[in-house]
């Protein structure tokens, strides 16, 4: 099963929590036991898990972004978006996750986030379920 879920961001920096879009994707799937791979085909976009409880985490890893790989950091991309390529491959343009009993295997604090870094854009993420019974 493939399925591809649009994504609207409305900052230049953002995480947008997709992980109910995953789920549902799962459940529709009616898989039992296999793999979900999580992708965006955007070179200045990623994927990433984590803490999906505290809004802080999440601030928390935009300001470190931002502080590692700052917007204007003397780069020689001309678009002026060099940071959001830097930031996109340092997190990953995908994710795999597993399916036990129809369900994702994520931890209890565990969220999939769709990152934003060269919004506001109109993005997509493609959700690919496989059998592995």
């Amino acid at each position: 099963m493939l399925k591809e879920i649009p994504v609207k961001t409305s900052r230049r920096i953002e995480l947008v929590n997709i992980t109910g879009e995953v789920e549902q994707a799962a459940k529709e799937s009616r898989i039992q036991n296999g793999i979900c791979v999580v992708y965006t085909p955007h070179t200045t976009a990623a994927i990433t898990i984590n803490e999906n409880a505290d809004p802080d985490v999440i601030a928390d890893i935009i300001a470190k972004l931002n502080e590692l790989v700052p917007e204007n950091g003397g780069y020689s991309h001309s678009e002026g978006n060099s940071d959001a390529h830097i930031k996109s491959s340092l997190l990953g343009c995908e994710k795999t996750l597993l399916i036990k009993q129809g369900k994702l295997l994520l931890g209890t604090w565990q969220g999939i986030y769709f990152c934003e870094f060269d919004g506001p854009r109109e993005r997509k993420v493609l959700i690919k379920i496989q059998n592995s019974d």
